[in-house]
């Protein structure tokens, strides 16, 4: 019996982590990675807008909310999976045979990039399929690429890999770009930039590595075929919570929703960070999310 389960170990996770600690609660986070840290990985870009502190990337960042981790005395389980999870017993199994108990559940399971759903997608993983222009455009330097999605990281990544690509293509579905002005007026200036609107992308071609793909322009016409070295997807995201969605209230899109006090529909059970916030995904709306959370919790056990 744990007086807290923190389900995650990102921002969002790992700050409710060490407010419970602080508050002398006994805390155990499970995390499913070999590493804490979350989405941090795949944050490639500066952060310059966490209140008082920058940062090169999510990996720098990570150094300084970890730093006292090996002080803690909070339980940090990781490379964990997860059986099953009873949200109104607060029980939790886990695929090892260990069944866990605990006063509350914290849910900070996060977020990940939508898949696109096409043939190739998977197959050329490292071969070819672009994480992230930042990270990887020295990679894909002199090479042509192709972008789906229209919103401010597919814009971003695309003028990103103009710097250093010959050609760049931008496949969008729907009529207009959905980035913010900024972004958008700057492509037209650039000639090394192709996009297609009403336009998906249906496969993606090679045999040992990505050599092209196949778009499907507005209905009627028929699919071309277009050379290309990398494929960079930036259509979304989407919440990490199937493991609880027939046992909580969710929206439409399956985020996770919460009270003002970070609270389910389920009592005692709260999420915290992006797979509860699709209006403001931010690291700063992750941290504080678990200390609202963690202050809640306390405050209920010390009431009793």
């Amino acid at each position: 019996m744990h007086d807290v389960i923190i389900i995650g170990a990102g921002p969002a996770g790992l700050s409710t982590a060490f407010w419970c600690d602080g508050l002398s609660l006994d805390t155990l986070v499970l995390e499913q990675a070999e590493q804490v840290g979350g989405q941090l990985h795949r944050v490639y870009n500066p952060i310059e807008n966490y209140l008082g502190l920058k940062a090169r990337n999510g990996e720098e960042l990570l150094v300084h909310f970890t730093k006292d981790l090996d002080a803690a005395e909070f339980d940090l389980w990781t490379q964990v999976e997860i059986e099953s999870v009873d949200l109104k017993a607060r029980r939790i199994s886990l695929r090892s045979g260990e069944a866990l108990q605990a006063i509350a559940i914290v849910i900070a399971t996060g977020i990940r990039p939508r898949e696109l759903g096409v043939p190739g997608e998977k197959e050329f993983i490292g071969k070819g399929m672009i994480e992230s222009g930042a990270r990887d455009r020295q990679l894909f330097a002199g090479k042509d690429v192709c972008i789906v999605g229209g919103g401010d990281a597919a814009v971003e990544n695309a003028l990103l890999l103009a710097e250093v690509c010959p050609t760049v293509t931008l496949v969008h579905r729907g009529k207009k770009l959905r980035a913010r002005r900024e972004f958008a007026e700057r492509l037209q200036p650039n000639n090394r930039i192709t996009v297609f609107t009403e336009s998906v992308l249906t496969r993606i071609l090679g045999k040992e590595e990505v050599e092209g793909v196949e778009i499907q322009r507005k209905e009627g016409l028929k699919p071309f075929q277009l050379a290309v070295r990398g494929v960079l997807i930036r259509i979304g995201v989407e919440p990490n919570s199937e493991l609880f969605r027939e046992q909580i209230a969710t929206n439409e899109k399956g985020y996770i929703t919460v009270n003002s006090q970070h609270e389910t529909s389920v009592r005692m059970v709260f999420a915290v960070g992006d797979v509860s916030n699709p209006i403001a995904p931010t690291i700063s709306s992750a941290t504080g999310a678990g200390a609202t959370a963690a202050k809640v919790i306390a405050s209920r056990l010390n009431a009793r």
